[in-house]
């Protein structure tokens, strides 16, 4: 942990200091219409993971089948088990990429001049919440994800039993429901460990890229304010005493982790670097404030990227040498 601290020792002034009511903020006139938009979104989220964390594959039923090939009582079992656990994996990527279209339409809100990103967050607290919530659903999807291996097996034993009946020229019914475009998208999805988030990573780096006239600055300080005002709010007692419940305190350490790691995915040399308008220092120090078994795996996720950066600033470095 003494290694984590010592990522930054760079001081960085002139945070941003404002409550951010994650409990509270309603929409303004102004933003009323974006924030319908992201809600509709927003109001299956709690069903997705639910349903994700009720997952329980079919392993049983893939295993008597792959050691009885001849056995065809068995295929139709192990079949007749992952088909309904396909089509609900099916909603988990389609949730996700109108994930992506609300992300890519708040990021459009929070950006655009003539505000800075401290501005909009102060000004527009309905959206920023609905930010916060998109990362805070995020995080919880890939954590249920990662701890969930047959996702991808059953995916695997769906994926060879259509190619073997492909070859054979059978074409099963669940092909009209999943085919083949579809669950070449879906094997990428879910071949990430944290398939979310890198949705949220690709949506943010196609936004940057598609308003090449907005400054890269515009979306990465938005981040960096965001991980900020979080920081603040949990660090500063008088903020703190205004949440009405631990829950909340919870959601707003995942966003600030969140934030920091979809930060890290943009910009150009990360979160890790001396350059970094994010405090980690600070991040960190205020999850090691907190109970220990709720901050590990957001302390675990932070530890992860900091190695990954390590590995490629190491490479550029051997690279340099090279050269």
């Amino acid at each position: 942990m003494g290694n984590l601290l010592k990522v930054l020792t760079r001081e960085i002034e002139n945070y941003p200091h404002f409550f951010l009511d994650f409990e509270n903020a309603q929409p303004t006139e102004g933003e009323r219409e974006i924030w319908n938009q992201i809600s509709a979104v927003l109001q299956d989220s709690e069903s997705i993971l639910a349903d994700l964390q009720a997952y329980k594959g079919a392993g049983p039923e893939i295993r008597d089948a792959i050691q009885n090939p001849n056995d065809i009582q068995l295929q139709e079992k192990a079949w007749n088990a992952v088909c309904p656990l396909v089509v609900r994996l099916k909603r988990f990527y389609e949730f996700s990429i109108r994930l992506e279209k609300a992300l890519q339409s708040l990021l459009e809100s929070l950006t655009c001049p003539p505000y800075t990103p401290t501005q909009h967050l102060e000004r527009e607290q309905a959206l920023a919440k609905e930010f916060a919530e998109i990362l805070h659903f995020t995080l919880r999807f890939d954590e249920l994800k990662m701890r969930n291996p047959a996702i991808q097996n059953d995916f695997s034993y769906y994926r060879r039993t259509i190619s073997r009946n492909r070859i054979n020229n059978m074409h099963l019914d669940i092909e009209n429901e999943v085919n083949n475009e579809m669950a070449n998208r879906m094997s990428l999805f879910y071949a990430e460990a944290t398939p979310m988030l890198k949705m949220l990573s690709n949506a943010t780096m196609h936004f940057v890229s598609e308003n090449k006239t907005l400054p890269i600055e515009n979306t990465t300080d938005c981040l960096s304010t965001m991980t900020s005002v979080c920081k603040v709010m949990l660090e500063t007692p008088e903020y703190r005493s205004r949440f009405t419940s631990e829950e909340t305190l919870m959601f707003c350490m995942r966003v600030m982790v969140g934030v920091i790691i979809l930060y890290d995915h943009v910009h150009p040399v990360g979160a890790f670097c001396k350059t970094s308008k994010i405090d980690m220092k600070g991040c960190i120090k205020v999850l090691k404030e907190q109970a220990p078994d709720s901050v590990e795996g957001l302390l675990n996720a932070l530890r992860w990227k900091k190695l990954k950066f390590r590995e490629v600033s190491s490479l550029g470095k051997s690279h340099t040498a090279d050269g």
